[in-house]
């Protein structure tokens, strides 16, 4: 049998071992809350792919390398670490350690289910000696106790008693290969922790580590309950860097073996050794309290609630039905218990981008969240507000006023060595405050909004009128900026750019009159708020008046085209096989930058104008980012190409499934996977959020037969189910919702409201590149 994951509708599974496919189940197995993550390795932590524990925001510091320095570079990256591993359960039968690449595996399967969120391991090994066990692990990492994960380890004889001997490790400084091409980062991740203090008694150990450069401590524990035969020998090591409890028992026919191991993780750059250690022992008695069962009763709890707001259904592709709770899962995985901490570009899933968190998550996450959790939205928005004092330093140092947060970063500095294109893509403040006043717009939360998103908007408004200039002929223009598109960089008006900051202005006029007295304390008079009203209304928008197409840059349709079908297909992604000076000069696009405006800034366009943008850009665009399928799908649907809408649904979706990116080893695409819901419900369900008013458009693919998805809205959650001609809106629980069905007013109540779906808008379907169709597999 070809090794793969088995299509079923509630969970991933994959039969038999497939060592040279590790790296595959290690990343989509991963599990995680926000705060801690557990990469889907097995339990005796060898074969191994590529071993992963991570704690949200920890990292190391190295130095940023140039060939020539400049003035304004950025002087220090951060790299997150790969913290204390304490899934590590090793088994010996009678003396032999169960190792999957020796003796033989009659059976082993893994199965991550999507309603209990628990990974279980199945597995009868017969020793090269000829014994033979049965092997159930269950692992899971708490929604609802923050720092605690917790691993329920069970073994039984087949044939006959067995000696079986278990220990449980907690590893720190795990040997690992980086992939960086940077040696400073490799040698960064080499032995990063600093072993401070250990401590072991009865079947609980405690770890206490600091990184050499950032100096940021973290602390490890793990505590056990045994259930086995009478004649059980247990004992504690514990060393600087290993603590390890040792657990030896006889085993008979019908007896078993039962292990449940729970862990419990903390960090701080403040706290002391002493204070992380008091945490991680309360985490740990706290988990005891509630115990496995408890512990398994508390998570199906949580996610029977996210999947009564979340869940999404289709009828008439299974594969793509799994897909899209797979991608919801890890997206709620990623950011529910983060905290104030940023979701990076990987969740917790793998190493890739060094940990770093772009704007992504506001962009493609956030709305996900938004619209399903949105606590978590908001505490991923607070993130990004404790570090508006680096944000406000960062537009000092380059000259700027108000706040220019980060391409790539962990803690809020920017860490990005791509140099100038990478600093030039000031776009990120304003997906910050789109983020801002989507959540505000949703949740009316007046607290958030008084405290934390109006200084937001008005940090970011500040910014693009620093930035933008007056021009007689032009209006505001806003020079030398990188969008989404980072094959056409440090470029005048941007199209992409322009629209953005023209909402941000806007935004935080609005949010200003809200809330006076933040506005007030925040130093904003009539005048700054009239300068911003003034640049927004005259914000330069081109249009190319020859061809009918708005460029995705001033000067972009001028551009000689890319010669698509001289291209090789193994010369994609071009940034690898072209310089790129010669990507800059032509028209070829890595991802959807003008399309993403006519999404995200739709009330701007009218339909005839998007569907000439797609048209036009489609045949340019070939989606060397991940970022780009979900938001031509969306515009696709809009347009009514509907059936090449599904097939970017589709890439979406499985961009990890099928490693359609060949780098899952390195983690999950969350923005993708993210996407996946977006291209249905923005793309299909043609929802839209703008002016604060949730609308929708619903139409169908040829494919599928019956779509559905769940969502909030100011506290009240709704369901809308979309059939070939007719769509329905029921209000799930809370107050009725106000809305619209293309155009026309809808009340949606507990009783279904049923509306027809008018014609699908004609256009000629447009065609991507030459070899860069979308694809599944």
């Amino acid at each position: 049998m070809i090794p793969g994951f088995e299509c079923a509708s509630w969970e991933l599974r994959w039969r038999g071992l497939a060592v040279d496919n590790l790296h595959r189940t290690e990343s989509t197995f991963a599990l995680s809350n926000g705060h801690i993550g557990l990469r889907g390795s097995l339990d005796e932590g060898e074969p191994v792919g590529l071993p992963g524990t991570y704690l949200n925001g920890f990292y190391e510091a190295h130095d940023l390398p140039y060939a020539e320095a400049g003035y304004g570079y950025p002087e220090a990256g951060q790299t997150i670490v790969n913290v204390t591993d304490g899934k590590i359960i090793r088994l010996l039968v009678d003396d032999e350690p169960l190792d999957m690449r020796y003796g033989k595996a009659h059976s082993h399967q893994r199965t991550l289910d999507f309603r209990t969120g628990v990974l279980t391991r199945e597995t009868e090994w017969e020793s090269p000696t000829g014994a033979l066990v049965r092997l159930r692990s269950q692992r899971l990492v708490s929604f609802t106790q923050r720092a605690v994960a917790a691993i329920r380890y069970e073994v039984e004889p087949v044939d006959r008693p067995l000696q079986l001997v278990v220990q449980s490790d907690l590893l720190a400084n795990e040997p690992i290969v980086s992939e960086s091409r940077d040696p400073r980062v490799a040698a960064a991740l080499r032995d990063p922790l600093v072993a401070e203090f250990q401590h072991g008694e009865g079947e609980r150990a405690v770890l206490v580590h600091r990184t050499r450069k950032s100096e940021l401590r973290m602390a490890a524990g793990m505590d056990h309950e045994i259930i086995s035969p009478d004649n059980l020998r247990s004992g504690l090591t514990v060393e600087t860097d290993l603590a390890r409890l040792t657990a030896a028992v006889d085993v008979g026919l019908g007896e078993r073996l039962c292990v449940t191991k729970y862990l419990g993780y903390g960090w701080s750059g403040q706290r002391s050794a002493p204070a992380l250690r008091a945490q991680v022992e309360a985490a740990l008695a706290g988990a005891r309290q509630t115990g496995w069962a408890g512990l398994l009763a508390e998570q199906r709890r949580f996610l029977d609630d996210f999947w009564d707001v979340a869940d999404v259904e289709i009828d008439g592709d299974p594969e793509l039905q799994q897909a899209l709770r797979f991608a919801l899962f890890h997206i709620v995985q990623a950011g529910v218990r983060g905290e104030n901490r940023a979701i990076p570009g990987k969740g917790l899933t793998g190493p890739g981008y060094d940990g770093h968190a772009f704007w992504d998550t506001e962009t493609f996450v956030l709305p996900v969240l938004t619209y399903t959790v949105p606590a978590a939205a908001r505490d991923a928005l607070r993130w990004r507000h404790s570090t508006l004092p680096k944000a406000r330093e960062r537009a000092h140092v380059l000259g700027k006023k108000g706040a220019a947060f980060p391409w790539r970063s962990i803690n809020g500095a920017e860490c990005s060595a791509y140099w100038p294109a990478g600093t030039a893509a000031f776009h990120v403040s304003a997906d910050i405050a789109d983020a801002v006043s989507r959540y505000v717009a949703a949740t009316q939360d007046g607290d958030f909004d008084r405290n934390e998103g109006t200084e937001l908007l008005v940090e970011t408004a500040r910014l693009w009128m620093s930035l933008g200039h007056y021009d007689p002929h032009d209006g505001f223009r806003i020079d030398g900026v990188t969008g989404p598109d980072e094959y056409t960089a440090v470029v005048d008006n941007n199209i992409y750019t322009n629209v953005m900051a023209q909402k941000n202005l806007t935004e935080a006029v609005a949010a200003c009159e809200r809330n006076p007295d933040s506005a007030e304390r925040l130093g904003v008079d009539a005048d700054e708020l009239a300068a911003w009203r003034h640049a927004a209304d005259e914000m330069c928008v081109p249009f190319d008046n020859l061809l009918g197409v708005h460029p995705q840059s001033e000067g972009f349709t001028s551009h000689e085209p890319w010669d698509f079908a001289g291209t090789p297909e193994d010369n994609y992604p071009l940034m690898l096989n072209y310089p790129y000076f010669d990507l800059y000069r032509k028209q070829v696009v890595k991802q959807a930058d003008l399309v993403l405006a006519l999404h995200l800034r739709g009330d701007l366009f009218t339909l005839e104008q998007k569907a000439a943008d797609f048209a036009y850009y489609e045949a340019r665009t070939i989606r060397d980012s991940s970022l780009s399928a979900a938001t031509q799908a969306v515009v696709a649907a809009e347009c009514g190409h509907l059936d090449l809408a599904f097939d970017y649904l589709a890439e979406t979706a499985l961009i990890d499934l099928q490693d359609l990116h060949e780098n899952v080893r390195n983690g999950l695409h969350m923005a993708s996977l993210a996407g996946a819901w977006l291209a249905l419900v923005a793309g299909f369900g043609g929802m839209r959020d703008h002016h604060g008013e949730l609308t929708f458009a619903p139409r169908l693919p040829s494919a599928l037969s019956r779509a559905s998805f769940r969502m909030c809205w100011r506290g009240s959650r709704i369901c809308v189910e979309i059939e070939r001609d007719t769509a329905s809106y029921r209000l799930v629980s809370g107050d009725p919702v106000r809305s619209a069905h293309h155009g026309e007013p809808v009340e949606i109540g507990p009783e279904p409201v049923s509306m027809a779906i008018p014609p699908v808008p004609e256009f000629p379907t447009p065609s991507p590149p030459p070899g860069r169709e979308p694809r599944r597999k």
